[in-house]
């Protein structure tokens, strides 16, 4: 069994997630900005679950102290000592694509650039975006698209391109299901009110924050919590969906290996394929019955595993059945 260099798969593999997870941090700004409209009473106190759910409540008190809607969205769209801001994954994604541009499209990087341009020429003077960020959040998000399909159509869909995508729908999986989170900490303050008859307007912004209105509707029709939590976390054909993630990220793992589904030869796939089969196998009442927020923790702690199984496997200085050694990036 043959993969390509450690260094190179590690790059375009972490170029995508950055980019993923930008367009996600602005779908989290998004979300709850959708659900504020209708709760505008609590527009002093639900700025605070949305840095909870990206676990960096501690780093963010230390430089904001407490939560505004102002510090949060700076924090999370501008703040360049951040990590996983939108400005700092678009820097990011943009150093692991510059060290592989051989590999990459030029198309792909010409979109990379202009996403970084938006961003960082918003970041000089935040202040119009903090006041409004709805057009902003619209154009990373769009930018980010473009990406996408700009590697879709414009790169030969060898290990590389599955690096790619793997790394794509791993960081998709996970912040589906935080955006899912955000919900729960916005209107449900302990896990048995999972379920409880919600304003329809609050989950059909979070859907539409997710992209998922459309579909949503022409699925189920009406609106109800159970329903959303199903299509957005078990469905197996929404490209959005914590199961199809799950099941295209599989997918991408066995091409690169060269496994048969269902088969597992190293602990990537053993982690991916059990994952894959508790999603197939779930039913949205087991989720209500665990609770919304502690199904969705147990579900990122699980997706953090494949995570560091894929690292193992392939980018490690000895990556797991590569053969060969070779320099980490």
């Amino acid at each position: 069994m043959k993969y390509m260099l450690s260094r190179v798969a590690d790059s375009v593999y972490w170029m995508s997630r950055y980019i993923e997870r930008a367009e996600n941090v602005a779908r989290f700004v998004d979300v709850n900005q959708q659900l504020l409209l209708d709760q505008p009473d609590a527009e002093d106190t639900q700025w605070a679950p949305l840095v909870a759910i990206t676990g960096d409540t501690e780093l963010f008190e230390e430089r904001y102290g407490a939560p505004t809607r102002a510090s949060v969205v700076r924090f999370l769209l501008f703040d360049r000592e951040y990590g996983n801001s939108v400005v700092t994954c678009l820097r990011s994604a943009r150093e692991n694509a510059r060290g592989v541009r051989e590999i990459i499209s030029r198309e792909m990087w010409e979109e990379l650039n202009r996403a970084y341009l938006l961003v960082t020429d918003a970041a000089r003077n935040p202040d119009p975006v903090v006041e409004d960020p709805d057009t902003f959040l619209r154009a990373v998000k769009d930018a980010c698209h473009q990406f996408v399909g700009t590697m879709l159509v414009t790169m030969t869909h060898n290990d590389a391109w599955n690096f790619m995508r793997m790394g794509r729908v791993l960081e998709r999986a996970d912040k589906t299901s935080r955006i899912v989170d955000v919900k729960y900490f916005t209107l449900l303050p302990t896990a048995a009110d999972v379920g409880t008859p919600i304003d329809e307007l609050q989950w059909a912004g979070l859907l539409r924050s997710a992209s998922a209105l459309e579909m949503y509707r022409k699925r189920y029709g009406r609106i109800s919590p159970q329903r959303v939590v199903e299509f957005l976390l078990l469905d197996p054909k929404f490209p959005r969906a914590a199961h199809y993630c799950v099941h295209l990220a599989e997918a991408s793992l066995h091409a690169i290996t060269g496994g048969r589904p269902g088969a597992a030869s190293n602990p990537a796939e053993r982690h991916i394929g059990r994952l894959r089969a508790e999603l197939e196998y779930a039913e949205v009442e087991d989720i209500v019955q665990v609770g919304l927020h502690e199904w969705v923790d147990a579900f990122q702690t699980k997706l953090n595993k494949v995570g560091d199984a894929v690292h193992d496997t392939f980018f490690a200085l000895d990556p797991v059945g590569a053969g060969a050694a070779s320099d980490e990036q």
